[in-house]
């Protein structure tokens, strides 16, 4: 890399910390270029303010056969239905207005009951292994596979072969072949599901789908099934990860877990905060300009590539004193963990809920819960959303 070179988009973060080049970014270099490979060099942001600007700005778009989007990987992958992410209006809204009864505040509230229930099913197995276990195995990745197969209606039997598809697309590092394979063994599979729900509908998103939106030539079974695929690997492998992460950052932060157990109306701002601190997105959130565009007192200029650093943004001082300290009393209802615009995920509210009910409850369950092995000897999922393969623990 020559001096004149943008420096590499950071990827190797600490366990619960960002990448360390962020701490100096967000106020000496707020809005600068990076590389990614070759000759593109998008535009980084690390602040807040201009965080929320770019992507609630509709100059900037999510479609990424775009010239000079920066995407995942140096080969633009080929567009498939339904892929929301990849989508800007009309096509985006008119398809993401398909799931949006699925996961509002009041729907969400309904599942809490069968989130307690399969949190206290798995706890209760946990608690018959005896005194130790692999949490990512038996707790932190099997509750939100569960909780999402049950809303989709999708058979958790399958399971292994979700989260190895699921897995597949998310490891950014496994090249564009692999990432495509999963995609479209999961996309084969949703749209075998689908047709088999359209001839025998039960009371779960596929069925809704199928007969609300297909049968009606709303949406076609590719797009339906396109969609599907965002929400199952979404739905587990992201609060998956926060679940892990979670734990560990509490159990490394023993006084916040104790304000914690001393006074549970503290659990759903603890959760906001956890979000905030671990921001496990950490590849960015990708756009590309359709024309110039001022940030932050910088032109960005038509097919500039933009990568919003979450992470940074989050850990902004600006917005948050002592950004880097966990604090379970903070209000942290401004974090950008979610996104923001009309990209903001929208399995929000069921990633709340499922944190809100775990967290405690397994806490609850095994008091002197503590980790079998030092964080540093944890390995990391590799994939673009952080966490841990394994999450050794004794109690």
């Amino acid at each position: 890399m020559t001096p004149t070179t943008p420096p590499p988009l950071p990827t190797a973060r600490p366990l619960l910390d960002p990448a360390a080049e962020y701490r100096s970014w967000i106020t000496e270099r707020p809005l600068g270029r990076i590389t990614l490979w070759g000759d593109l060099h998008p535009w980084l942001v690390t602040r807040h303010d201009d965080a929320r600007a770019v992507l609630s700005d509709p100059r900037f778009s999510s479609e990424n056969v775009r010239p000079g989007f920066p995407g995942l990987q140096p080969t633009t992958p080929p567009r498939t239905p339904g892929q929301l992410f990849a989508m800007d209006p009309p096509d985006h809204t008119r398809l993401r207005r398909m799931l949006i009864p699925e996961f509002t505040f009041r729907r969400v509230e309904q599942l809490r009951p069968a989130i307690g229930k399969i949190t206290a099913d798995l706890l209760d197995g946990l608690e018959a292994r005896g005194s130790s276990a692999d949490l990512v195995e038996h707790f932190t990745l099997p509750l939100p596979l569960l909780v999402i197969c049950e809303l989709l209606g999708v058979p958790y039997s399958d399971r292994k072969f979700i989260h190895r598809q699921a897995a597949a697309f998310a490891t950014v590092s496994a090249g564009p072949e692999a990432m495509r394979a999963g995609w479209g063994a999961l996309f084969g599979y949703l749209q075998e599901l689908l047709a088999a729900k359209s001839r025998d509908p039960a009371d779960d998103l596929l069925s809704r789908l199928a007969t609300e939106r297909v049968a009606t030539g709303e949406a076609t079974a590719a797009e339906a099934a396109g969609l599907l695929v965002q929400v199952l690997i979404a739905g587990h492998e992201t609060t998956a990860s926060m679940l892990s992460l979670g734990t560990i950052a509490l159990l490394r932060h023993p006084g916040q877990l104790a304000a914690l157990r001393a006074d549970d109306t503290l659990v759903p701002g603890a959760v906001e905060e956890l979000l905030r601190y671990l921001t496990i997105v950490h590849i960015g959130m990708r756009r590309v300009a359709t024309e110039d565009v001022e940030v932050g007192g910088v032109t960005i200029r038509a097919g500039d590539g933009v990568v919003v650093a979450l992470q940074a943004a989050n850990r902004d001082p600006a917005v948050f004193a002592y950004p880097d300290t966990l604090d379970v009393t903070r209000a942290a209802d401004r974090h950008l963990a979610f996104g923001h615009g009309p990209h903001h995920c929208l399995g929000q509210s069921l990633a709340r809920a499922e944190l809100q009910t775990a967290l405690p409850m397994l806490f609850a369950r095994f008091p002197a819960l503590r980790l079998a092995k030092e964080p540093e000897e944890f390995a990391f999922t590799g994939r673009a959303v952080h966490g841990v393969e394994k999450l050794p623990v004794t109690w």
